[in-house]
């Protein structure tokens, strides 16, 4: 940059440098705004929702956990059918959580083995119709 030597020049650089810095300034604002548009708290649940929701791995896991939850819930309540015992209800609260762990390690597997006995229900199915 040359040296200024006239008053033009020294009103020129500086009419440049304001505009300058105005521009900027309404550059920062945009992004500040933008920025926090992002991480409004709203913003950030429902990033964090989408994320959840699209993550294969984390959908599997947390419906393979409430299956297991229900099933295990389903066998104590069959174990303990409104029996009175003590032993009973011990007995049932243990099967409740022995089910429960063993279904949510396992849902992979036990999903599996469902979809394949469906599968051979629906082909016996179509190779057997039954005529009304």
């Amino acid at each position: 940059m040359k040296p200024i030597t006239t008053t033009d020049e020294l009103k020129n650089a500086i009419h440049l440098l304001e505009t300058e810095h105005t521009l900027k300034g309404q550059q920062l604002k945009e992004q500040l705004l933008l920025t926090y548009e992002s991480l409004k708290p709203v913003n950030l649940i429902k990033g964090a929702l989408s994320d959840v929701a699209s993550s294969p791995y984390l959908t599997n896991n947390i419906l393979g956990t409430t299956v297991g939850l229900a099933s295990g819930y389903l066998s104590k309540v069959i174990i303990v059918a409104g029996s009175g015992s003590k032993i009973r209800r011990l007995l049932g609260l243990i099967l409740q959580f022995g089910v429960t762990n063993v279904v949510a390690q396992h849902a992979g597997t036990i999903k599996s083995v469902g979809q394949s006995i469906l599968q051979r229900f629906r082909s016996s199915k179509e190779a057997n119709p039954e005529t009304p």
